[in-house]
């Protein structure tokens, strides 16, 4: 056979066969199957980084110390053995509302009053009934390096900032709250130097100058930091502290009066202190700021003990350190008073007309006049029967009349 008779054989046994296309059908499920794992891909990246994005946003932590009473025990003893678990801030209102003498919200879990129950002694009759709340923002250093007995000694827990507040529910009427964040309009140099010899430290003052001279304070860890006044960041640290300090004083001489009633209420002296935040800017959160904490620190426990002889031990202390970013530092310990009407007083939901106060005052009087014609008449009965009985055993015993 010839080649071209060989080519022309090939090409006929080709165009017998049938053509085979690919099948459309697994084509397009292969496509949607890619498109499936895509979609998913992309949802589990999405709720992988929501979840990062919270846990961040969770990780915004602060710290709450719980400081006993000198020569009284409402709290529990901490050990060094003890796992410090976080609290939730509703946690930390509930342990508020609990040393005021008050029950804590309904709605608190069973797992929330086991924590309560780590920190607080177990008597419901042995609550201090006043409570020193405050709460500390800005960039702050840690306090557990700091060398200071108070803290030291005191019940630690970590706070897991959320992104809703927490608020303290108080019967108004029962309980006293003193706030301490009044600001200071002016101060001048003798209270800067009476503050430092409160703190026994001293306040070179400036001759020439108002608020200008140099505080100097000795801290607990034993060395001596200096504030010069000229610095405005010094000057408005100083001022926040003068600040409490002025207020602590006027809630004391409210307890004195408060004290003197038959029912006291319960006190509650609650502040925020931001004046950390001055020195974090200026100086960033190292050096003057870490001064700053300490001498905070310092005026903290010599306040507390101002006021532990001022309510005569029945006082215990709550303080925050808030250390969300500036923007987010607000109050999250908001206290709300609420009213409880009395069950022996109706409010009136409308005001009486003139009308309705004439068809009462109607009623009122005819009432009283059938009220007392059937009194007489029940009197004039009664006196006729009585001087009408007829002689017998019973009337003559009824008359007292001596039988023989």
């Amino acid at each position: 056979m010839t080649r071209s008779g060989v080519r022309v054989k090939v090409i006929n046994e080709i165009s017998r066969r049938p053509l085979s296309f690919p099948d459309t059908t697994d084509l397009s499920l292969s496509l949607s199957g890619q498109m499936d794992f895509q979609i998913r891909s992309v949802l589990h990246l999405f709720v992988i980084f929501s979840l990062l994005f919270s846990l961040a946003k969770a990780e915004t932590a602060g710290s709450v110390f719980f400081i006993d009473s000198q020569t009284r025990q409402y709290l529990r003893t901490p050990s060094p053995k003890d796992v410090v678990q976080s609290m939730s801030l509703r946690e930390v209102g509930a342990a508020v509302s609990v040393l005021l003498g008050f029950a804590p919200s309904d709605s608190l879990s069973a797992a929330s009053s086991s924590k309560l129950n780590e920190v607080l002694m177990p008597n419901p009759f042995n609550r201090p009934r006043a409570v020193f709340m405050l709460e500390v923002t800005g960039e702050i250093p840690s306090v557990a390096e700091q060398a200071n007995a108070m803290f030291n000694g005191a019940f630690k827990s970590k706070i897991v900032l959320g992104s809703d507040k927490a608020g303290i529910e108080l019967p108004g009427e029962e309980v006293s709250v003193v706030s301490l964040d009044e600001e200071l309009a002016d101060f001048t140099d003798k209270e800067i130097s009476d503050f430092a010899s409160w703190l026994g430290g001293s306040y070179v003052v400036d001759p020439l100058e108002a608020w200008n001279g140099e505080l100097a304070i000795p801290l607990a860890s034993g060395a001596t930091t200096s504030f010069h006044m000229s610095k405005k960041a010094n000057r408005e640290f100083i001022a926040s502290l003068l600040a409490l300090f002025r207020n602590s004083r006027r809630a004391v001489e409210m307890h004195e009066d408060l004290s003197q009633s038959t029912q006291p209420p319960a006190e509650l002296l609650k502040g925020c202190f931001d004046g950390l935040k001055a020195l974090g800017e200026q100086y960033g959160p190292e050096g003057a700021a870490q001064k700053g904490l300490e001498l905070l620190l310092t005026t903290l426990s010599k306040m507390f003990d101002s006021l532990q002889t001022a309510y005569k031990g029945q006082i215990a202390g709550v303080i925050f350190f808030n250390t969300a970013p500036a923007s987010e530092s607000e109050t999250v310990l908001d206290v709300m008073l609420t009213s409880q009407p009395s069950a022996r007083w109706l409010e009136e939901t409308k005001t009486p007309s003139n009308g309705t106060i004439a068809e009462v005052a109607l009623v009122r009087m005819t009432l009283a006049w059938i009220t007392g014609i059937v009194l007489i008449i029940a009197t004039l009965l009664g006196i006729y029967y009585l001087l009408n009985m007829p002689i017998t055993r019973d009337t003559l015993l009824y008359s007292n009349v001596k039988l023989d």
